[in-house]
């Protein structure tokens, strides 16, 4: 069976690449090898270079194991923690339409 690629839009690639450079840089400032960090996540070396490249095919689950091996495991809460867009939806107080009542017979 193949895998399937997803079809990432270009802004949305750019954020993955950024996110898996910024890891590589981390990496880099704390001197550790891509197999001391691979070890210590618990994936495999290609795993963690794919991270580094922005593959978007790699799981958030690998990415969150990196971040806790380089000690930014609480940079993934901040995350959506400020729902600018949201909050300004709930301060318009958008009129939810409710369901019509079920008739009886």
């Amino acid at each position: 069976m193949r895998s399937r690629n997803p079809i990432l839009l270009p802004k949305a690639q750019k954020v993955v690449s950024t996110l898996g450079e910024n890891i590589k840089l981390a990496r880099l400032r704390r001197k550790y090898s891509t197999q001391q960090v691979s070890e210590r996540a618990n994936i495999s070396r290609p795993t963690l270079l794919s991270i580094e490249k922005g593959n978007p095919n790699v799981s958030i689950g690998a990415y969150v194991k990196v971040l806790m091996v380089l000690g930014l495991e609480k940079d993934i809460t901040t995350v959506a923690k400020d729902d600018d867009l949201g909050r300004r939806l709930q301060d318009a107080n958008l009129v939810i339409r409710e369901r019509a009542p079920k008739r009886t017979r």
